[in-house]
């Protein structure tokens, strides 16, 4: 193409060159009669070479306007254009449909990488390290964080200045764990970024995983284990102590008759041993309760209606509400809904929190019980919730209320909590906590 526009431009300027030769050759000759002939055709040659040269600048123009807007679809006229740039608008035409191919393959590429990153559990959020303007996030991180739209980074301050200090902070190449406050309770979730440069300014990539039932069913495990040894311990070092001191016991009364010289030394060795044996059963209960924990391996599923449930939930704790003027309102969305669950065990959680609650209610002028069922939105997921308008849980014992052996009350036992949770989670769920102190808690069972 350019070979055949410097071919033009070079027949031209020989052509223009030989009359300009031929007008001067009839100046020095003094035949000034031809000038009249040679004149015009010199007017047409730099008419004809400026039209040339503007029909090029034209369609040049045109090409790199289509390539600033990236109008690959301008399509130049091949067929009705002048023979000289015939050629040219071909080659043009050419460039526009390689551009369109290279475009089209990066939106699809584009497109395509989006909506993996649109299915992912991970949430994902793309920002301008200076402004903070966000330059995308996904549909998971909206769902983790809370929120549905994101414009930069710093208005998320206003929203949560702890999560927005804890990005801010967030290293590239760094990972940590890090605490979301939601409407159902606490999650926690592993944070990590990269930083990449492009245009001259830097861009911070954050990605963030929902990792809460995955620790939750890690310490779960992790207490389980410990359990079993401790268990095993404390029952091979307890029994064989509790009947030594049976068998000490039997032998001193049979003994006695020997030792009636010193009845305070005998008396002072029978409540010695007799302190052993109460201690030893002491602790053989406590082994007890430990088993509690270990014993649950699997659930056994069926088809259970809620209403069923709550009936006999209601039958069963009658007295004791009745007993503690306690005011229990059921509510349920749907009274044909059900799920598969080991009915057996997910009464006994119910039973759990519904004790804690009359519990925390106790000193109430009007204590009052919620126990309610709903379908999760959006999903084959249904929510069971047990509030009360009791005394709450202190701020600072929240994260540790499900952790064995740790209770509030005096006489409690500690393991309610943590052996309701590891009912939800061999139910593939999750046990949340929201609670204001002074107002009440919330307890929600997520199946």
């Amino acid at each position: 193409m350019f070979k055949k526009f410097e071919l033009r431009i070079i027949i031209r300027v020989i052509l223009m060159f030989g009359v300009l030769c031929m007008a001067a050759l009839t100046v020095i000759q003094s035949q000034y009669i031809y000038l009249i002939i040679l004149i015009p055709v010199i007017a047409w040659q730099l008419a004809d070479f400026y039209r040339f040269f503007r029909k090029t600048q034209d369609e040049l123009e045109q090409f790199v306007e289509s390539i600033h807007y990236r109008d690959f679809s301008r399509h130049f006229d091949v067929s009705h254009a002048p023979h000289e740039l015939k050629t040219m608008r071909k080659g043009f035409n050419d460039i526009n449909s390689t551009f369109k191919v290279i475009s089209r393959e990066k939106e699809t590429q584009y497109l395509y990488l989006q909506k993996i990153l649109e299915l992912v559990e991970t949430g994902i959020l793309s920002y301008e390290l200076e402004s903070g303007d966000v330059v995308w996030m996904n549909d998971s991180l909206k769902k983790i964080f809370g929120i549905p739209y994101l414009k930069s980074l710093h208005s998320l301050e206003k929203r949560d200045v702890y999560l927005f200090k804890e990005i801010n902070q967030l290293q590239p190449g760094a990972g940590k764990i890090i605490s979301i406050s939601k409407d159902n309770g606490i999650v926690k979730v592993l944070a990590s970024a990269t930083a990449f440069q492009t245009d001259n300014k830097t861009y911070k990539l954050a990605a963030f995983q929902n990792v809460n039932e995955a620790l939750d069913e890690a310490e779960a495990k992790a207490w389980q284990k410990l359990l079993s040894v401790m268990t095993h311990e404390i029952m091979n070092s307890v029994a064989p102590i509790s009947s030594l001191a049976d068998t000490m016991l039997s032998r001193l009364h049979k003994a006695t008759e020997f030792m009636k010289e010193q009845p305070a030394a005998i008396e002072d060795l029978e409540l010695g041993i007799e302190t052993i044996r109460r201690r030893s059963e002491g602790l053989l209960k406590f082994t007890e309760t430990y088993r509690n924990l270990n014993k649950i391996v699997a659930p056994t599923v069926s088809k259970v209606y809620l209403r069923n449930m709550f009936e006999n939930l209601h039958q069963l704790m009658l007295p004791t509400l009745q007993q503690k003027n306690v005011e229990l309102d059921i509510i349920l969305q749907n009274p044909d809904l059900s799920y598969e669950l080991d009915p057996t065990l997910i009464e006994q959680v119910l039973i759990n929190l519904l004790v804690n609650a009359i519990e925390a209610v106790r000193d109430k002028p009007k204590p009052r019980i919620q126990l309610s069922a709903f379908s999760a939105v959006g999903s084959n997921k249904i929510n069971i919730k047990i509030a009360d308008n009791g005394c709450g849980i202190p701020p600072s014992l929240m994260d540790r209320i499900f952790i064995p052996f740790f209770s509030t009350r005096k006489n409690g036992s500690g393991i309610g909590l943590s052996l309701c949770q590891q009912i939800l989670l061999l139910h593939k769920g999750s046990i949340q906590v929201q609670s204001v102190e002074n107002e009440g808690s919330a307890f929600t069972l997520h199946l």
